[in-house]
């Protein structure tokens, strides 16, 4: 068995961390409530579990994944970089559970985990998938410099791709 290493990254209020089976609870009931309309849910616990072990999984097999935000006093959310194999681009996702929206949990991890994914990973694009309706996500989305690029049909539900500048390139 290969044995990976998950980095820790830090932010001012955050700490970027490894999902371990201590936050399935917290995973579980996000995913279970209305805030993952945007992203097909709610789910039950077994469409959870896939979730949170596709998420797990995802760094052993690409090297990469999602990290849990932990602000010191509990699980906030969870921020990452996947990529699929029917997706063409490297996708950055953020959440922030209900009792964590509005305070800039997501921008900020989603920033270090941008600045983590250029410096770390090749990639010639990273973007964001967003559902039309969420508008706190293209809010975050603007905040980190990222610009509308059309609709995607193809993507299930339907969303829009927005494309995040690499440093140093005008977007």
């Amino acid at each position: 068995m290969t044995t990976i290493t998950i980095p820790t990254l830090e932010t001012e209020r955050l700490t970027l961390r490894q999902m371990t089976m201590d936050d399935w609870p917290s995973y579980r009931d996000f995913y279970a409530s209305d805030a993952t309309r945007f992203t097909g849910g709610p789910y039950n616990a077994k469409q959870a579990w896939t979730l949170f072990a596709g998420d797990m999984g995802h760094w052993h097999l690409k090297g990469f994944g999602w990290f849990i935000l932990d602000n010191g006093t509990g699980v906030v959310g969870a921020c990452g970089l996947h990529h699929p194999p029917h997706q063409k681009a490297l996708e950055i996702g953020w959440n922030t559970f209900p009792a964590a929206q509005g305070q800039g949990y997501a921008t900020e991890a989603a920033r270090t985990v941008l600045a983590w994914g250029w410096d770390t990973l090749v990639a010639p694009q990273i973007v964001s998938y967003i559902d039309r309706d969420n508008t706190a996500s293209k809010a975050v989305a603007g905040k980190l410099g990222a610009r509308f690029h059309g609709d995607m049909a193809a993507h299930d539900p339907e969303c829009e791709v927005w494309v995040h500048p690499q440093p140093g390139i005008a977007a």
